[in-house]
């Protein structure tokens, strides 16, 4: 395990969402967070929650699909806070509707922020690194990394292509020999403003597909991963890893009860759109969104399927264990 105590951290996407779930829980383990963002608002409070919860922070307003943004971002970072330890991606933007209401600027859009802003800041990162040979790089996935659903192209498709890309990567590490380290961590439906800020042209208003998670179920798993980041990837909620099995072993009968209930799951008619999108611009220039949508109420702020995996290592020994046990216990009862 990595301590994250006064190391450098840098997180995209930190003013809102899962990404400021994750800024607060580094400040609670003292590191040092570099937030980048567009937002201001949502960028100056996101830094007052790190301060708050014990570690120190500053702002840098980016776009991730500007590599050149980006990449001035870091060096500034670098020169001000010091040697980045660890890199974290959750910036991403998309549009829900159907693929053939998305024009193809927005979907060109969608996909520069979600998956080429992933690839920006992880070859960001890794030439920041290489000179020291340590380092980790933890990319916020999803379970639609694996299972595509409908009135969410845009976003599943950077989604698989993040998974795709940290896949290869990871092999040219491993055959390097290299000490730097890079993770998946896929996350279930989490109750973030994306619901209130992302571009939408559904009737309804959009919302999570339940069971639905608080953000910081997310990012206690992906500051776990930070400190972990030898393992492949992580899995987290039950319906992530239900859904991940089902996708395996039944594929079309997937696809079947998706064209029967996905587009009608997303929607809810509980209140109007808000009209508000921050596809080409930030959303939370002016306003502070925080972490959390508006689904508290419908929000579980724990997952026991997270604790296991995050434990798994002592928890299949005490399987074995008590297998074995059981197995002695059998054998000599036989020969009793």
């Amino acid at each position: 395990m990595t301590s994250l105590r006064g190391r450098v951290v840098v997180v995209t996407g930190a003013s809102g969402g899962v990404g400021r779930a994750v800024v607060r829980e580094l400040g609670a383990r003292g590191a040092r967070v570099a937030l980048i963002a567009r937002g201001v608002a949502g960028l100056g409070a996101a830094a007052v929650d790190v301060g708050v919860q014990g570690g120190t922070a500053r702002v840098y307003e980016a776009d991730v699909a500007d590599y050149e943004q980006l990449r001035s971002a870091a060096e500034s970072v670098e020169a001000e806070m010091g040697p980045i330890s660890v890199w974290i991606n959750t910036a991403f933007s998309s549009v829900f509707a159907k693929f053939r209401d998305i024009t193809p600027e927005e979907y060109e859009r969608t996909t520069a922020v979600t998956y080429l802003g992933y690839v920006w800041g992880t070859r960001i990162a890794l030439d920041l690194m290489r000179p020291r040979n340590a380092g980790a790089i933890v990319q916020t996935g999803s379970a639609l990394s694996y299972r595509g659903i409908p009135l969410q192209s845009a976003y599943c498709g950077a989604k698989h292509a993040i998974k795709g890309f940290t896949e290869s990567l990871r092999t040219e590490l491993m055959a390097d020999d290299s000490g730097i380290h890079v993770t998946l961590v896929q996350l279930p439906a989490v109750n973030t403003p994306q619901f209130e800020w992302v571009l939408s042209k559904l009737r309804g208003h959009p919302q999570p597909v339940p069971p639905i998670y608080q953000p910081e179920v997310a990012a206690r798993a992906i500051v776990h991963a930070a400190e972990h980041p030898e393992r492949k990837e992580y899995w987290v909620g039950a319906s992530t890893v239900a859904t991940l099995l089902a996708q395996r072993a039944v594929p079309a009968l997937v696809d079947r009860y998706l064209a029967r209930t996905g587009a009608k799951s997303q929607q809810t008619d509980e209140k109007e759109p808000t009209g508000v999108a921050n596809l080409w611009e930030p959303a939370d220039e002016s306003t502070d969104y925080g972490a959390h949508g508006t689904f508290d109420h419908r929000s579980h702020g724990s997952s026991p399927q997270l604790w296991l995996s995050r434990h798994r290592r002592p928890v299949l020994l005490t399987l074995a264990g008590g297998a074995a046990a059981a197995g002695l216990a059998a054998l000599r009862a036989r020969r009793s």
